[in-house]
């Protein structure tokens, strides 16, 4: 497959579209940065690279790193999991309050909000030094030891997080949340903040297109089990009230972020990346959606 002329094609194509999204405002951070940078970034399970664009800048990854601490979690406690928070789609905003009241406090699934910081709250209770773990976790995975936090990000969700707020302190009402609340929003406004390139994240998504091995040490991180429930969250759930439509039109499993950042997977064939900060009403990259649809339809391959 020539997938470095597909995505320089396919690049080419998108920057002709009329770019209808705009970027996250409520986090003032992710506000300033430049809303025309566009980038993508596919290795292949051979690890040949292809990119173009502005693939090599980093850019918050925002909820895309939910999907790395639930593997964590998953891969440390196992089903045990699942009883602190379900695998179903929520078909509600990703930050909405809505559920919790009428499922007792057991988040939907692990990539809206309120799952995500259950997830956090688990890192807490797991980890001596949670934040020193996955960011270590995510250095070993990228092969890239400068990947870290951006402490203003962090710190500009902090002042401006009062829904995770209210999220995690209406979960500890239901006892779902064991650690001090301000403990787990401050873990989870740290690992949204984490940054990375488009290359970057697409090399650390090989772990779930490898069936939970690490591509270069050959350590199996995950089963086989946990990686095919993994992909399959990240096809039901990786896009919140739009995963319906992303599995319409593209077909495979993948997550997205409201720093403009999508991943997607291949199993057993590649993982692709790509920034566009500009995001639809949905809150996933405009550019982002458009580009792996024509990707799989390019390609005319995907898990379907």
């Amino acid at each position: 497959m020539e997938y470095q002329q597909i995505i320089n094609s396919i690049y080419n194509e998108v920057l002709l579209l009329e770019n209808k999204g705009t970027v996250a405002d409520y986090i003032p951070e992710l506000e300033k940065v430049n809303s025309n940078k566009f980038g993508i970034a596919l290795i292949d399970n051979h690890q040949n690279n292809y990119s173009i664009g502005d693939a090599k800048e980093k850019f918050s990854i925002q909820s895309i790193s939910k999907v790395l601490t639930t593997a964590i979690i998953f891969s440390k406690i196992g089903n045990d999991l699942w009883q602190r928070v379900g695998f179903e789609p929520s078909g509600n905003a990703f930050n909405s309050l809505v559920q919790l009241e009428y499922e007792n406090g057991i988040p939907r699934n692990p990539f809206i909000n309120a799952g995500a910081l259950v997830i956090a709250d688990l890192m807490l209770s797991h980890f001596d030094n949670p934040k020193a773990y996955f960011l270590n976790f995510i250095r070993e995975l990228a092969e890239n030891e400068a990947i870290d936090y951006n402490e203003t990000v962090a710190q500009s969700e902090k002042e401006h997080g009062f829904r995770n707020a209210a999220l995690v302190n209406y979960i500890k009402s239901f006892h779902n949340i064991t650690n001090a609340p301000e403990d787990v929003l401050d873990f989870y406004f740290y690992q949204c903040s984490i940054e990375m390139t488009c290359e970057d994240l697409a090399k650390v998504f090989q772990l779930f297109s490898h069936n939970g091995l690490i591509p270069k040490s050959k350590t199996k991180f995950l089963t086989t089990s946990q990686c095919k429930r993994m992909n399959a969250l990240m096809q039901m759930c990786g896009f919140y009230d739009q995963a319906g439509e992303f599995t319409f039109k593209v077909g495979l499993p993948g997550k997205s972020g409201v720093g403009g950042g999508v991943v997607a997977i291949y199993p057993n064939h590649y993982t692709v990346a790509v920034w566009s900060p500009k995001l639809n009403k949905k809150g996933n990259s405009y550019y982002g959606l458009e580009t792996l649809e024509r990707l799989t339809t390019i390609t005319e391959a995907s898990i379907f």
